[in-house]
């Protein structure tokens, strides 16, 4: 066997079980769901998340993968383990959409949405930053931009399409009543952990594989790098969450400490194969911060978000694209800037304008008195939870 097979081997290997860590955060997102809404509509959450992954999968497989990169072939790795691994990703975009506006939004509505995402939005996203880029050449051309794994591509897409179902679903019955932000607390905090800590795991596929070859010294350097700068961001950001909580109530909340970790992964996401051991201590600090401060600042604005994916996938994944033209010095500031606008306003303005056309067709919303019964009730028929007394 000549070197040149051995490498196609390794790398083949490596993208596969990448991607196996990463379909692993399908549950820890179901789990984390799961556990943040009241039990009264934990069967819905775990089919969207069920239905998103198999719905956005398929769609990628027939439309969405030509559309990104322009073509099957592949000369470095086969074919099949490239586009399982670029499959794993397209789902997390609609993954941080639905938990945003869980709890009060019928399924169907979101399945529905999960078709031009995974067939249209999040292709052309790719296209434009990881593909043959259909941009080069105009005003928009954001072929300078370094985003190794996602931060723009994934988490502000994502962010971005919650915002605009935010901006037309509404919050849920009860959330805000007047002046007053009502708190209702996760269902059941070992699931939060659970879900967010599976996630934790999930990355290191997820940035790791993203360095695309580990079948030679040098890339497997990088890639044990990108994992470790990965891991270290996620500290960073736990810290510094249960730092400013702490400040702030003399009290540890779980899930604020857990979003603050998932932050500093988000924010390390852009970049984590350009920097030294230290810089994703930074990186991550300031992402548990961001998170900190804006679950409370939506909640001011009357943006009903129960899993603070805003806080968590939009405003970090926007923070860690910057980071990587801050503190890459080969890496253009503005070329990161010009990437997160064209990107924000593309994915918000064909989110809004899909999710008002499907809402149109089939509403997204649940009646005030579905959101009373549950949705589990209303959609599902059957209840996560049915020996428990559920709390409205």
């Amino acid at each position: 066997m000549n070197t040149e097979d051995l490498s196609y081997i390794i790398d083949t290997l490596f993208l596969l079980f990448s991607m196996i860590l990463i379909i692993f955060m399908v549950p820890g997102f179901a789990m984390l769901e799961a556990g943040i809404v009241r039990t009264k509509n934990v069967s819905a959450v775990l089919t969207i998340n069920t239905m998103i992954y198999a719905v956005a999968s398929m769609t990628f497989l027939l439309v969405g993968y030509k559309l990104a990169f322009g073509t099957w072939e592949n000369d470095s790795v086969s074919k099949w383990a490239a586009f399982l691994f670029q499959m794993a990703f397209v789902g997390k975009t609609v993954n941080i959409m639905s938990g945003g506006v869980s709890e009060r939004t019928r399924i169907i509505p979101l399945i529905i949405f999960t078709i031009p995402m995974a067939a249209l939005i999040y292709p052309l996203v790719v296209n434009w930053i990881w593909g043959a880029n259909m941009l080069e050449g105009t005003f928009l051309d954001i072929g300078g931009m370094h985003d190794l794994a996602g931060s723009t591509v994934i988490h502000s897409t994502g962010g971005w399409a919650l915002l605009a179902a935010i901006m037309i679903v509404g919050p849920r019955k009860g959330r805000y009543v007047g002046d007053a932000i009502r708190v209702i607390p996760a269902s059941n905090i070992p699931l939060v952990t659970l879900g967010a800590l599976m996630l934790w795991i999930g990355w290191f596929g997820f940035n790791g594989g993203s360095v695309g070859s580990i079948a030679s010294k040098e890339n497997a350097d990088a890639v044990a790098l990108t994992i470790m700068n990965t891991n270290t961001a996620g500290l960073a950001g736990a810290i510094a969450a249960a730092a400013i909580v702490y400040f702030q109530y003399r009290k540890f909340d779980i899930t604020m400490i857990l979003n603050g970790a998932l932050g500093g992964l988000v924010a390390i996401t852009a970049g984590a194969d350009l920097f030294d051991i230290y810089t994703p201590i930074v990186i991550g600090l300031i992402g548990g911060t961001l998170v900190a401060f804006a679950v409370p600042f939506f909640d001011r604005l009357r943006i009903d978000d129960p899993v603070g994916a805003l806080s968590v996938h939009l405003i970090n994944g926007i923070w860690g694209t910057l980071a990587v033209g801050i503190f890459a010095k080969e890496i253009s500031l503005m070329a990161q800037i010009k990437g997160i606008v064209v990107v924000g306003v593309f994915a918000f303005v064909v989110s809004y304008i899909t999710i008002f056309a499907v809402n149109k067709i089939a509403r997204f919303r649940a009646g005030d008195d579905e959101q009373m019964e549950g949705i589990d009730v209303v959609e599902c028929g059957l209840e996560a939870y049915p020996e428990f007394k559920r709390a409205f």
